[in-house]
């Protein structure tokens, strides 16, 4: 979508040809006289968003009639509050903030086929959409924010077909939520942050497995959490701060006994 030519920033009510917008022609005079609409507050012919979609929030009985406006910014906000039955048509909208909004109300069998939408907004709306193994495509998505939305989507089962994705981010998603007889799979991740997520969850008693992992973050979440009888190489670590942590875990302990 072109940029605005005129300045929206400005004073003052405009609507999206930059044209001033007055009461005075305005098919709503009764909602402005009942106070469900307001020039420059709440108003459908304004161009801005939030006085578009404070107009529809008080009046959501009239969205439906706002789904085939020229300004797409109307049709996506009408879109929020309009019948859902009428929405079906804005899935092929040449615009992909009316698809993305048109999906996010829709049933799930309406909106599979814009998995494969060319717009990554519109996949993303998707991810966020759908569950099971409706998402199972959507964790291949070429797009790696599509990936990580679908992941944190996804049930855990289903995570296991991304453990070897190459965004870190994604396999740390992984991590956090995979069933725990699979965390060893990811123990020789080469992304340290994965391998923290893996120490945070790992049974206590499997943690001498990471104790020596190369990076000091992981060792230090190992030393938190391992069993008290494999703390005292770990207090005896090079970096002070998982020395510190297997220590007081020590004392504390003793105190205890």
């Amino acid at each position: 979508m072109a940029e605005p030519f005129f300045d929206i920033t400005a004073e003052g009510a405009i609507d999206w040809l930059g044209n001033p917008v007055s009461c005075s022609d305005c098919p709503h005079e009764e909602n402005r006289v009942s106070g469900r609409c307001d020039l420059e507050k709440a108003c459908v012919r304004d161009i801005r968003a939030r006085r578009i979609d404070r107009f529809f929030s008080l009046n959501p009985e009239v969205a439906d009639h706002y789904l085939g406006h020229p300004f797409f910014e109307v049709r996506a906000i009408a879109a929020r509050y309009a019948t859902p039955f009428r929405l079906v048509g804005l899935l092929s909208d040449p615009e992909a903030d009316v698809r993305a909004a048109a999906a996010s109300r829709l049933p799930e069998a309406r909106i599979l086929p814009l998995r494969s939408d060319p717009d990554r907004r519109v996949r993303i709306s998707l991810a966020r959409r759908l569950c099971g193994e409706a998402l199972k495509p959507m964790l291949f998505d070429d797009d790696y924010q599509v990936r990580l939305t679908a992941a944190r989507s996804a049930p855990p089962d289903l995570l296991l077909l991304v453990i070897g994705d190459t965004d870190p981010e994604i396999r740390c998603e992984v991590a956090r939520r995979i069933r725990a007889d699979h965390l060893p799979g990811l123990m020789g991740d080469r992304e340290p942050l994965v391998r923290i997520e893996v120490a945070r969850r790992m049974a206590p008693e499997r943690l001498h497995l990471m104790a020596r992992d190369e990076d000091f973050r992981v060792r230090f979440a190992v030393a938190a959490r391992i069993v008290p009888e494999a703390l005292q190489r770990l207090a005896n670590d090079e970096d002070e701060a998982v020395a510190e942590c297997a220590r007081l875990r020590l004392e504390d302990i003793l105190k205890k006994e």
